[in-house]
């Protein structure tokens, strides 16, 4: 399965390589400003369009697709990028392969990697966008005042999934408030003779960092993630080593999973629903584990979810690239106009069947979340109004903190190796995009 919140040390050398791209001058831009919306059913007999998907993203539209094909005439065809997938799709936008549409993460970071401004088309004044519901328009899929990605399912939040029957074996009758009850809550269970917390270190460990990001949910409210960009405020100072710290101290506590150095994300979702582990720190892609685990009566019985953070129960939001759509530049204008009349007929009227299909919470007035999605799925959606951005949302660069943080699982780093590796690696791709500070 692909996450979409892994840095990669070769994003440095993509973004200089997309910095010296060209727009085609038949493609608008946001100097030019945006670009007229088409009718949803304007007729595109002839007209094929390709969009590419990551593994876990390329069944999604699919819903969608027949609609449009159906109402237009047009042919769509998706075409799955290997993992890992944003690497694979900047090389192939820096020597110049396009495709009409892309799944891609709405975060101004990426927004940035791709070149935004000379390669994606810019969808402002997109008809759905006053649609959207508690603010989600103004929380992700925008560059510097322009809007390039097209929301389609709720952000993913970072926060705890548990297991309701293990809490009420150990007598544990509501959900933490804060930090200090989550730790407490842990330990009593601990003493009930169940794992804790479940993470994962084998393969490739990218849920690791949620359980940092969590911790800087206040710091991160509190203007954390600007001093990082500016290089007033480093990963080796101390409120974001001090959470690597913690976690680090968790693990020794042992209050993790006893296979934690070769447990995977399949693993983890078996244990949660098994009631063989208590909580993880987890993610919306999560949930989807779950759901293709069991049924819904079933996971409404079993798993529930809350947000986290230090002084209370404010989210992190980290939209990923299954969450949202770009339209390429392509110096075709038919098929630029028909990629945003596809995007226009995603959020019109293909979006009731789009959530019902998916079985996933709506995002837009005046649709309906359908009844098959989970609660806990619901109450994840619930906590996107009151969150704050995640590393990925808000800082101008995405290094790879996951897999420092793999190393320190296995013993390879130290929490302070694990900052100083993240901060050398921030710096440069912050230094490769023209961040002042650095």
């Amino acid at each position: 399965m692909k996450h979409a919140w892994k840095g990669t040390v070769a994003a440095a050398v993509m973004t200089a390589a997309l910095l010296t791209g060209c727009s085609s001058p038949a493609a608008p831009d946001a100097a030019s400003g945006p670009a007229a919306w088409p009718s949803q059913s304007t007729k595109l007999d002839g007209v094929t369009l390709t969009i590419w998907a990551a593994q876990n993203s390329n069944k999604t539209p699919q819903s969608v697709i027949d609609g449009f094909q159906k109402a237009t005439g047009a042919k769509v065809n998706v075409v799955t990028i290997p993992d890992p997938y944003e690497q694979g799709v900047q090389t192939k936008v820096a020597t110049g392969d396009k495709p009409d549409l892309a799944f891609w993460q709405p975060t101004a970071s990426e927004l940035t990697s791709l070149n935004a401004t000379q390669t994606l088309q810019s969808l402002d004044g997109a008809p759905w966008v006053s649609k959207y519901t508690a603010g989600l328009g103004d929380m992700t899929g925008q560059l510097n005042g322009t809007r390039y990605a097209a929301l389609v399912s709720s952000p993913a939040v970072e926060g705890v999934y548990y297991n309701k029957e293990v809490f009420a074996k150990a007598g544990i009758t509501s959900t933490p408030k804060n930090w200090d009850e989550f730790l407490t809550d842990a330990r009593l269970i601990k003493g009930k003779g169940v794992t804790p917390f479940y993470d994962f270190g084998g393969g490739t460990p990218w849920a690791t960092q949620w359980w940092v990001q969590v911790q800087l949910a206040d710091a991160a409210k509190a203007g954390l993630w600007d001093r990082v960009n500016t290089n007033q405020e480093k990963f080796t100072d101390t409120t974001i080593q001090t959470a690597v710290d913690n976690y680090n101290g968790l693990i020794k506590e042992g209050l993790f999973n006893s296979n934690l150095k070769t447990a995977t994300f399949e693993d983890q979702g078996k244990a949660l629903l098994a009631g063989d582990a208590a909580m993880t720190v987890q993610v919306n892609s999560f949930f989807g584990q779950l759901q293709a685990m069991s049924d819904t009566k079933t996971l409404n019985d079993k798993i529930g979810f809350f947000p986290i953070s230090p002084k209370g129960n404010m989210g992190t939001f980290i939209p990923d690239q299954s969450n949202a759509l770009v339209a390429f530049k392509t110096g075709d204008t038919n098929r630029e106009a028909a990629a945003r009349q596809f995007l226009e007929y995603w959020m019109g009227d293909g979006y009731a069947d789009f959530v019902k299909a998916q079985s996933t919470v709506s995002i837009q007035q005046g649709v309906e979340t359908p009844s098959t999605v989970p609660d806990a799925l619901k109450a994840a959606a619930a906590a996107v109004p009151t969150s704050v951005g995640s590393m990925q949302a808000l800082a101008v660069a995405n290094p790879d903190l996951y897999l420092n943080l793999g190393d320190m699982i296995q013993g390879t780093k130290t929490p302070q190796q694990v900052t100083e590796a993240t901060q050398q690696q921030f710096a440069s791709l912050a230094k490769a995009q023209g961040a002042k500070g650095f």
